[in-house]
């Protein structure tokens, strides 16, 4: 069972992920497509790039090295 810090942690890295899923979901509307990968800005894309280190920080609750799938 997390601890209340832990789980406060946990919430912040859902909130920021549902930010930048927000964010990027209004690119891709703005762009008329349903994904990135279909974009002719795909590569280097800050949105994508900010999104996906989101993503990844979620997935490990902000801890280095060790992340495993």
């Amino acid at each position: 069972m997390p601890t209340i810090k832990e789980q406060k942690e946990i919430n912040l890295f859902k909130a920021k992920l549902q930010e930048q899923q927000e964010i990027l979901q209004a690119c891709q509307k703005k762009h008329k497509i349903k994904s990135c990968m279909l974009c002719k800005e795909v590569i280097g894309c800050a949105t994508r790039k900010s999104y996906v280190n989101s993503v990844y920080q979620s997935m490990n609750k902000g801890q280095s090295g060790g992340f495993e799938f």
